[in-house]
């Protein structure tokens, strides 16, 4: 009898190794995720014969990845009653709990890392004659070893497998960086005839506004403010599309009438109806002194001359909202120098407050026909600008990205 205990014994060591060494070959194989569940759910059914298993992992909630012996229309009222013995820490008896419908667990087993659990295993219907020695007394550290193991295993995958992403995300987040560095013009025109000066504070580090400055000819200019509806990498790239057809059809269209309604036709294709742009673009002619202007659902800009201020409305709907534009309206003016334009984005006006209030045209308006006068270049209305926002919104973090487009003709 002492040599058949002994063998036993023997045969079980030889289990448990071999089982340790087969899973930890898995590991440094990079096996999936199923394949390891696979080894530890044949171990303990197979080789230590436990007939009813479950085991519960903490992710963001404890979920169960693995079970057997349990039938299916039981399974999530069984799952429930475990998730109330998750603040266990030692193996433990668990018989005498009241589990839905008689599917009894008999012994949890938690498995913890540095305090913290990492997952639970619940084993019944152990079948100590099988093995012959009490799993309960002489199984359950390994069965706690062996789920370390594998759950350790799960989360460096996890791991590795959010660090991949997390590169991508960063190499996808430094490309339209770059496309969005490429997108605004590096420098703008600071002549005695026009100054243009610009201020670009994204929310985060990539922006949905875009601004522009295109020398057309010797005589014509055209400048620009857009902003696209959404944040993120989605809204940079469809903004350096949307540049990229403005910079080709401006040169290609005799009027902004029709360049508004072809860049409406792009983006459409481009959206698919799942974003849209406001736009503003004037285009001037320094000869004539006429300038040619058209809203696209944007913020009106302001036009400071003659001791007015003048809103710049005249346009249509945002493009990419409708696949025809109605009631487009083409804004004329003739520039008595010196004028000063103020463009910007929804993150200026729409600015709170510490009551919650927001800036608004208002403020802006009166803010902007204080500073045309008390300033003599555009930069340092710009600059007057964001120093009473920053005052404005107190300790308020931005919400939104903050384009400021100033422009002076002079002559």
């Amino acid at each position: 009898m002492e040599q058949s205990g002994s063998s036993k014994r023997l045969r079980i060591a030889d289990i448990k190794l071999n089982s340790l060494l087969e899973i930890t070959k898995a590991i440094n194989l990079n096996a999936h995720i199923d394949e390891l569940l696979k080894i530890y759910s044949d171990v303990l059914q197979r080789k230590l014969f436990i007939g009813k298993l479950m085991l519960l992992r903490k992710d963001e909630n404890w979920r169960c990845i693995l079970h057997y012996g349990i039938r299916e229309d039981r399974y999530e009222a069984v799952v429930e009653h475990a998730k109330t013995y998750t603040s266990e820490r030692e193996i433990k008896s668990i018989g005498g709990g009241k589990w839905p419908k008689n599917e009894n667990f008999e012994i949890i087993v938690p498995v913890y890392h540095k305090n913290q659990p990492l997952a639970y295993v619940f084993l019944g219907d152990l079948n100590e004659e099988s093995i012959g020695v009490s799993p309960a007394i002489k199984h359950l550290p390994f069965i706690q070893t062996l789920t370390n193991i594998l759950v350790v295993a799960i989360e460096n995958k996890k791991m590795a497998k959010e660090s991949i992403k997390q590169a991508v995300f960063q190499r996808e987040l430094d490309l339209a960086k770059e496309i969005q560095a490429i997108l605004v013009p590096s420098k703008l025109p600071n002549t005695d005839a026009l100054e243009i000066a610009s201020y670009y504070l994204p929310y985060h580090e990539i922006s949905g506004d875009y601004f522009d400055y295109i020398q057309l000819d010797e005589s014509q200019f055209a400048f620009c403010v857009a902003d696209v509806s959404g944040k993120g990498i989605a809204a940079a790239l469809l903004m350096s599309n949307f540049q990229a057809n403005l910079h080709a059809l401006i040169e290609q269209t005799s009027s902004l009438t029709e360049l508004v309604i072809r860049l409406n036709r792009k983006v459409i294709q481009t959206a698919k109806g799942e974003s849209f742009i406001t736009f503003f673009i004037a285009k001037y002619n320094t000869l004539t002194q006429s300038l040619h202007y058209v809203n696209a659902g944007h913020y009106p800009p302001l036009l400071h001359m003659e001791d007015t201020i003048t809103l710049l409305k005249s346009g249509c709907p945002a493009l990419g909202m409708l696949p025809e534009l109605p009631s487009l309206k083409e804004g004329i003016l003739t520039i008595h120098a010196p004028a000063t334009f103020l463009a910007y984005t929804d993150g200026v006006i729409e600015l709170e407050n510490s009551e919650n209030e927001e800036f608004g045209v208002e403020k802006l308006t009166d803010l902007f026909a204080s500073n045309v006068t008390l300033h003599s270049n555009a930069k340092a209305i710009n600059k007057s600008i964001m120093d009473a926002l920053k005052t404005y919104k107190d300790k308020k973090e931005y919400v939104d990205d903050i384009t400021l487009l100033s422009c002076r003709i002079l002559k």
